[in-house]
C-alpha cells in the first residue's frame, strides 16, 4: 500500500483549518507591524545554508536534505527560512532599502528522528527585521511574537527566556572562559562534547546528556564577560520588554552556537509539549549578511513551528457553515447551477451533493453541518421564489429570489 515518507504527513482540511488560522493571525499581527510577506524558494543551493549554519552545525552534517541536480549542482531542501531570506536580500539588492521588515511561512525539511511535534517535513512562520542595529529592533520583533502568541490564546502557556551573547568582545571572553573551565574536565564530558569543545565550545551548553550536566552547572556565565556596551544594549532590551509588561526570565544557558550570533537571544517555551518545549525562538544576527556574501547588515528575528503552535492550542473558530441547495426535478436542476452561482459572487458558501434523491441531499446538508438548505421544486420555479429551511430549528419560510441573498445574509 501506497503511504508517505516517514517523518511527513497529509494535511487533511481538519488540519489546514487549523493552519490557516495560525498564518492568519500571523498576518494579521504583522500588518499591524509593518512586516512585508517575503517567499523563497524551498530549495537552494547548498552553500547558501553551509555558509550560514556552519559546516560543523548538527543540522548540516546530520539533518539537511541534499542532493545533485543533472549538472551536478549541490542542493538542499530549506531546513531553516533565515538564510534564504538573507539570500534574497543580497540577490535582490534590498540592502540598499533598509530597514527591511519581512515575515514568511512555510514548509521546512530537516532528516531527523520523527517525534511528536516534530517532523521531517514541517512548516514554520517567522519574522526579520533587517537593518536595524538598535536595541528597539530586538525588543519590536520579541513584541511582534508575543502579541502572535497572546492573539493565538497562548499567553499563559508560553515563557519567554532570555539572554545576551554580547558583542565580539563579549563572546571571545566568553568562549575562552569557557574552554578553560571545561578543559579541566575533559575525560569526563560526554564524546560529543568533547568534539564541540575543539570546535564550538558555547554549543557544550546545549547538550542534553545527563554526562554533561554536573559541568554546564558550574560553567562560567556569559554576564561576567560582558563589555560595557554589550551590557547596556541587553539591559535597553530588558528595559523595553518591562515597559511593555512583557513578563520574561533569565536564563544564563541559553545560547547560540554559531559566530553570527550577537546580543539577544530568547526563546519562549512551553511546558505543555513534552521534550520539545520550544515554541517560538529567535536572537540577532549581525554578521550573517556578511558571512554570505553580502554588507555588513545587522538583522534579528524569530522562527515558529506551526505544528507545535497547533499542539498548544485548545481550539480554532469553526469554519463558517455552509447553505446546501437542493433542487427537486430537472428544471430545477438546471436552474440550481445558475442561483449557486449568484449566490457564492455575493460570498455566501454553498456545499451541496450534486446527485440524489432529496432524502439523500438532506442527509447530506446535516452531515456537512449546513446552517439551512435551499429547496427549489417545480412550484418554486413558477413562483420565481425558493424555500430555505432552516437545520437548527427544523422551521422553514418561502423567500422570493430576488430577495435571496439579503435574507441568507441575516
Amino acid at each position: 500500500m501506497l503511504k508517505p515518507f516517514r517523518g511527513t504527513y497529509d494535511q487533511l482540511p481538519a488540519i489546514t483549518d487549523r493552519l490557516d488560522y495560525i498564518t492568519g493571525k500571523m498576518k494579521h499581527v504583522a500588518r499591524l507591524y509593518g512586516f512585508g510577506k517575503i517567499s523563497t524558494p524551498i530549495f537552494e543551493y547548498l552553500n547558501v545554508f553551509t555558509h550560514s549554519l556552519g559546516d560543523t552545525s548538527d543540522i548540516v552534517t546530520k539533518e539537511m536534505f541534499t542532493f545533485e541536480d543533472r549538472h551536478g549542482d549541490r542542493i538542499a531542501l530549506r531546513p531553516e527560512g533565515t538564510a534564504g531570506v538573507m539570500r534574497a536580500m543580497i540577490t535582490n539588492k534590498l540592502t540598499q532599502d533598509l530597514p527591511q521588515k519581512l515575515f514568511y511561512y512555510g514548509p521546512m525539511f530537516r532528516y531527523e528522528r520523527p517525534q511528536k511535534g516534530r517532523s521531517r517535513q514541517f512548516h514554520q512562520l517567522g519574522t526579520e527585521l533587517i537593518g536595524d542595529p538598535s536595541p528597539q529592533a530586538d525588543i519590536e520583533v520579541i513584541a511582534m511574537g508575543w502579541d502572535l502568541l497572546c492573539a493565538l490564546g497562548l499567553k499563559d502557556k508560553v515563557v519567554l527566556e532570555i539572554n545576551t551573547l554580547g558583542d565580539t568582545a563579549s563572546r571571545d571572553n566568553y568562549r575562552k572562559a569557557l574552554v578553560d573551565h571545561f578543559k579541566q574536565h575533559v575525560g569526563d564530558l560526554s564524546d560529543e562534547s568533547q568534539i564541540r569543545l575543539e570546535k564550538n565550545p558555547l554549543r557544550i551548553l546545549d547538550s542534553k546528556s545527563e554526562q554533561d550536566q554536573p559541568f554546564i552547572q558550574t560553567a562560567p556565565q556569559m554576564k561576567d564577560h560582558l563589555t560595557d556596551s554589550a551590557r547596556a544594549f541587553f539591559d535597553e532590551v530588558l528595559a523595553g520588554l518591562e515597559s511593555l509588561k512583557i513578563p520574561y526570565k533569565l536564563n544564563s544557558r541559553l545560547v547560540r552556537g554559531l559566530d553570527y550570533y550577537c546580543h539577544t537571544a530568547f526563546e519562549f517555551t512551553s511546558t505543555h509539549l513534552g521534550a520539545q518545549g520550544t515554541v517560538l525562538a529567535g536572537g540577532r544576527y549581525d554578521s550573517l549578511s556578511e558571512i554570505m556574501g553580502g554588507p555588513a547588515l545587522p538583522g534579528v528575528g524569530w522562527a515558529a513551528g506551526l505544528e507545535r503552535i497547533d499542539l498548544l492550542l485548545d481550539q480554532t473558530p469553526e469554519p463558517a457553515r455552509p447553505i446546501s441547495l437542493i433542487p427537486i426535478g430537472p428544471e430545477a436542476e438546471k436552474e440550481s447551477i445558475k442561483l449557486a452561482h449568484i449566490l457564492r459572487q455575493n460570498d455566501i458558501a454553498l456545499n451541496s451533493k450534486n446527485r440524489g434523491n432529496l432524502k439523500s441531499r438532506m442527509k447530506y446538508a446535516n452531515k456537512i453541518n449546513s446552517r439551512a438548505a435551499i429547496l427549489m421544486g417545480e412550484d418554486e420555479l413558477k413562483n420565481q421564489s425558493v424555500v430555505v429551511k432552516d437545520l437548527d430549528t427544523g422551521t422553514q419560510e418561502t423567500v422570493p429570489l430576488s430577495n435571496l441573498t439579503t435574507y441568507l445574509k441575516k
